[in-house]
C-alpha cells in the first residue's frame, strides 16, 4: 500500500511540474498564396451550367491567383442512362496560365457554351 501512495504522489508531483506555466510567444501570419488553382464542376443539365457556372465567380477566383501559377477547369457533363449502371457524360477541360488569364477566360466561356450545346442537342 505503501509504494501505492508513492508511486501516485511521484505520478501527481510529475504531471503538475511538466505543464508550462506561462507561454509568451508571437503569432506570426503571412500572406496566403495559391499555387496550382483547379476546378471541377460536374453538372447534370443546361439549367444547372448556367446556374452553377457564373463567369463572374470565376473571375473573383481567378483575381486571387497571383504570379506565374498553373489553372485548370474542368465541367463534366452527366447525361443519360444506357444500360447496366453505364451513364453517358462528356467531359471538357481547360488549362492554362495565370499570366494569361484573358485568353483562360474565353476558353472557359467556350466549354461553357459547348456543355450548355450538349445538353440543348439532347433534347
Amino acid at each position: 500500500m505503501k509504494t501505492v501512495f508513492t508511486f501516485l504522489g511521484l505520478f501527481i508531483a510529475t504531471v503538475s511540474f511538466s505543464q508550462a506555466q506561462n507561454l509568451d510567444g508571437k503569432v506570426i501570419t503571412e500572406n496566403t498564396k495559391i499555387t496550382n488553382l483547379s476546378v471541377s464542376v460536374t453538372v447534370d443539365s443546361a439549367e444547372e451550367v448556367e446556374a452553377t457556372f457564373n463567369m463572374k465567380d470565376i473571375k473573383t477566383i481567378l483575381n486571387e491567383v497571383e504570379g506565374d501559377e498553373e489553372i485548370s477547369f474542368e465541367i463534366t457533363c452527366i447525361g443519360e442512362k444506357l444500360s447496366e449502371g453505364v451513364t453517358r457524360k462528356v467531359s471538357y477541360r481547360v488549362t492554362g496560365n495565370s499570366k494569361d488569364k484573358k485568353n483562360f477566360l474565353k476558353s472557359i466561356m467556350r466549354i461553357r457554351k459547348a456543355a450548355i450545346k450538349y445538353y440543348n442537342d439532347k433534347a
